[in-house]
């Protein structure tokens, strides 16, 4: 049986900061454990730039921003294995692995992080009809087919889902000379950033086709056309608003599911709104010393605050292993209110802040002149204006330390106010 202090579970750009932070709070003995060929994760085939601009103050793309905590990794000395798919993980952290090189591994850590980041939802969870034809792709798969392994997926593309990789992706093939008729939303708003929404569309005259959606694909061997049907509010077809377009690709950018599969044989406690752990302002689950970061937790816009957050979780982790993570139970619960649609962290524990507490969100619908307020058992703490509030673009609020210093076992409620 090998044993570390710190295993950490995903080697994309959640599991790389989470290793080097616990590196920097005096853990030597970690272990980073990556399924594909390479470090890096998604990052490696998000050749576009926009990355790091928080982080390193500069815009980078994502090959290159991975880069940058790859070398660090590996200068610093942390121990890591690729083409290795973990199995198991039990409640008292013996991680279960495999691969080609050492066959079958019981790993005995002291702490576990979680960071296997999230799947894309597929053609069947969103129950088109019609046949099975090829030219059918997630767009994170075309994504990389394009950009990794030199494969043209189509010429003429309908893109199902306005997420930021199928914005992304609407430019990619635009650039490699295919039509990308359009994409569709089924809401009357993008759910991607607005910056992708006008540097991938609107400057390349590709229609964004709100309220929308496909009802058939039509095609035998390939894709040949799609039906495309109007949305009421409550998002129900339109009887009578069909449209054929002709196309022989079809990509769905219909959402991500964080990867949880072995998070919940460890017992660990799932947000039915995010899809991911339950987790304390140490980014821990509630299982004592396994510890959850990235987009396993939920789905992050920006890859410099999954970079922040596994900072948060690492350097938790460093401290859990030489004991000086407070463990009480007395902490403060925090609840989406009025507008909110969940709040991560879920607990806080006010011993552990060190100057404040980092919230994020994100809001049900899209308001305008709107203020976020947040209250403590029914108290108002905080008040932040806001100009434009999107359900796609996550919601940051900061919070002195002190005020919330005098709590025990109090509430936290975040609710979203019409300014007058």
């Amino acid at each position: 049986m090998l044993k570390y202090d710190i295993v950490i579970i995903g080697g994309g750009p959640a599991g790389l900061a989470a290793a080097i932070e616990a590196k920097k709070n005096g853990i030597d003995s970690i272990l980073v454990i990556e399924r594909d060929r390479e470090l890096g994760g998604i990052l490696q085939q998000c050749i576009h730039n926009g990355f790091g601009l928080h982080i390193f103050k500069e815009e980078l793309t994502g090959p290159e921003y991975a880069e940058k905590f790859i070398e660090e990794l590996e200068n610093i000395g942390i121990e890591y294995k690729l083409d290795t798919m973990v199995l198991d993980v039990t409640d008292d952290k013996i991680v279960n692995a495999i691969n080609t090189k050492d066959g079958v591994l019981t790993i005995k850590s002291k702490a576990v992080i979680f960071a296997m980041g999230c799947r894309e939802r597929t053609r069947g969870a969103i129950n088109i009809a019609g046949s099975r034809p090829s030219g059918v792709y997630n767009a994170g798969m075309a994504q990389r087919l394009i950009n990794m392994e030199g494969v043209m997926v189509g010429k003429k593309v309908m893109i199902l889902g306005s997420g930021d990789i199928g914005l992304i992706m609407a430019r990619r093939l635009t650039l490699e000379g295919a039509e990308v008729i359009g994409v569709l939303s089924r809401d009357n708003f993008a759910a991607g950033l607005m910056r992708n929404v006008v540097q991938c569309l609107e400057d390349y005259n590709i229609p964004l086709m709100l309220r929308q959606t496909i009802s058939k694909i039509n095609g035998k061997d390939r894709v040949e056309s799609v039906v495309v049907v109007n949305l009421d509010e409550n998002k129900k077809p339109i009887s009578g608003s069909e449209t054929v377009y002709e196309c022989d690709t079809l990509l769905l950018s219909v959402g991500l599911i964080p990867e949880n599969e072995l998070s919940r044989n460890a017992g660990i406690k799932i947000d039915r709104a995010t899809k991911g752990p339950i987790v304390n302002e140490s980014m821990e689950t509630n299982v004592n010393g396994i510890f959850a970061c990235g987009n396993v937790v939920h789905v992050h816009d920006l890859v410099d605050y999954v970079t922040e957050e596994s900072r948060r979780a690492g350097k938790s982790a460093a401290g859990f292993v030489k004991g000086e993570l407070n463990n009480n139970e007395s902490f403060i619960e925090t609840k989406p209110s009025k507008g909110i649609n969940y709040i991560v962290p879920h607990k806080i524990r006010v011993e552990n802040l060190e100057k404040s507490l980092e919230l994020f969100m994100r809001v049900r619908g899209v308001y305008k002149n709107s203020k976020l307020v947040v209250k403590l058992n029914d108290k108002i703490i905080k008040e932040l204006k806001k100009r434009h509030m999107t359900p796609s673009e996550m919601e940051k609020i900061v919070i002195n330390k002190s005020l919330l210093s005098e709590q025990k076992d109090a509430v936290l409620t975040v609710e979203v106010v019409k300014e007058a």
